[in-house]
């Protein structure tokens, strides 16, 4: 091969030579472009790789406690007179008044204001009336008559409450004296007596209770026991009773239910008990309380009979009527301090209807009709 044929040979294979490592290099670059994030685009120009995605940073605030919910209490439920079940307690002195209830007594003046009455039997197996006044201190009450044995003994209960009386014989004076009650006695010159003199003595006395709250100072009503509601489950299961007959001693205390007014109105000889106002003598309750009693000879009347006395600490049978329906069952007073439970026979507290109570105390084994 002559020399310029060597010549061209070599330029060829420098030139193919030169040619394959551009290729190479060519590919490296691209490598290397993509590793680095490059792309090569159809135009031969490179375009920025995307971006790898941002990540949020941990929180480090603590996380807000969700508050505990105050619990609602119910609201406690606003007092009222404990001797009605109806409207707040009264502010002043509760007072009792020794009431007669013969014949010649009739009428009754404000014997309809009050809250809780007691018939009890007395000498002669004879009826009168303890009627206890809160809610109302009416200008007339009476005829004012005197104090029993057993009447400390059955107010006891009240507390030191204000007793009005005309008198008493025998150990009358002195057991009163020795209670806590707060006496007010017309034979000692009380406040509040008068006479009428349109009436027949001794059924004339009289007493302005208004009088008398102003000038003693004698406890408020407290609970004695009673327990008030407007329709219970044990009326639901009583029996009817539109009218009832209770025997005090030897006097027949009645009463008969009237719808419209929802009360009891007493009864004397079959005829409806009106108050020297013309407003009947009823209530929503009538308990009839069975009691023991014993003749007692320490009070002899100017007759010459014994007075008696009824024990109303202890137990014994009771029914309850309200509603115009008729509850059986028992009451129970342990102590003369405490207050009178009456419950059914199921143990259960018979509730009254709100608005007061007659309570009849009987003698253990008389005579209680109903229908």
């Amino acid at each position: 091969m002559t020399p310029m044929a060597r010549l061209v040979a070599f330029t060829a294979q420098w030139t193919g030579l030169k040619k394959v490592t551009s290729a190479i290099v060519a590919v490296v670059l691209v490598g290397c472009g993509l590793a680095a994030g490059l792309a090569v685009t159809g135009g031969g120009r490179e375009a920025p790789a995307a971006e790898a995605p941002a990540v949020a940073p941990m929180s480090t605030a603590t996380p807000t406690p969700t508050p505990t919910p105050t619990p609602t209490s119910s609201p406690t439920p606003a007092p009222v007179n404990p001797l009605t079940g109806v409207g707040p307690p009264v502010r002043g002195p509760v007072i009792a008044v020794k009431i007669d209830d013969v014949a010649d007594a009739l009428p009754q003046a404000g014997i309809d204001q009050a809250d809780i009455v007691y018939v009890e039997q007395v000498e002669g197996g004879l009826t009168r009336l303890l009627a206890v006044f809160d809610t109302h201190k009416p200008a007339i009450v009476g005829p004012v008559r005197s104090t029993r044995a057993d009447n400390p003994e059955l107010l006891a209960q009240y507390g030191p409450i204000v007793f009005a009386a005309s008198g008493g014989g025998g150990d009358s004076l002195p057991l009163l004296d020795q209670s806590p009650l707060k006496s007010v006695i017309n034979d000692r010159d009380g406040p509040g007596f008068f006479r009428d003199y349109s009436r027949v003595a001794p059924h004339n006395l009289m007493i302005n209770l208004q009088q008398v709250a102003a000038a003693v100072h004698g406890a408020s009503a407290k609970s004695i026991g009673l327990t008030w509601a407007p329709r219970p489950e044990a009326s639901a299961r009583a029996k009817p009773a539109t009218s009832l007959s209770a025997l005090v001693g030897g006097t027949p205390v009645s009463f008969q239910w009237d719808a419209a007014s929802k009360r009891y109105v007493r009864y004397i000889d079959g005829v409806a008990q009106q108050s020297d106002d013309g407003k009947p003598v009823a209530t929503p309750n009538v308990i009839v309380q069975f009691c023991d009693g014993h003749v007692n000879p320490a009070d002899i009347d100017p007759a010459g009979n014994p007075g008696w006395f009824t024990s109303t600490v202890g137990h014994g049978k009771a029914s309850v009527f309200r509603d115009g329906k008729r509850i059986d069952g028992t009451w129970s007073r342990p102590n003369a301090k405490a207050g009178t439970t009456f419950r059914d026979a199921a143990g259960q507290i018979i509730p009254l209807a709100p608005g007061g109570a007659w309570v009849v105390l009987s003698m253990n084994g008389a005579a209680l009709t109903s229908q």
